[in-house]
C-alpha cells in the first residue's frame, strides 16, 4: 500500500515542528499585512486571520499527525498563494 504521508519516515514530534514553524510563518505574513494594510477594515481583517491561526494551532493535539499535516498543506498553500498575490 502507497502511503500519503509525506512525512512517512519522520517522527511525529518533526512533524508538530514544522507544523509550528508554518504557523508561525504564516502568522508573520498576516501581522505584517495587518501592520501595513492601507485602512483600518483591512487591518482588522488581517487581525482576525491573526487570531483564527493561533486558535487553529491550538486545537490541533500534538500527537495527531494527520490533523499536523492536513494544517501544514493548508499554511503552506495560503503562503504561497499571498507571495504569488505580492509578485502580482
Amino acid at each position: 500500500m502507497t502511503s500519503i504521508d509525506p512525512y512517512e519516515n519522520v517522527p511525529t514530534a518533526a512533524v508538530y515542528d514544522t507544523f509550528a514553524e508554518a504557523a508561525t510563518r504564516l502568522t508573520g505574513r498576516y501581522t505584517r499585512l495587518s501592520d501595513t494594510a492601507p485602512s483600518p477594515e483591512e487591518r482588522e481583517r488581517w487581525w482576525q486571520k491573526v487570531l483564527e491561526l493561533r486558535a487553529a494551532k491550538q486545537a490541533v493535539p500534538a500527537h495527531d499527525r494527520e490533523q499536523l499535516i492536513a494544517r501544514i498543506g493548508e499554511w503552506e498553500a495560503e503562503l504561497a498563494r499571498l507571495q504569488a498575490a505580492d509578485r502580482g
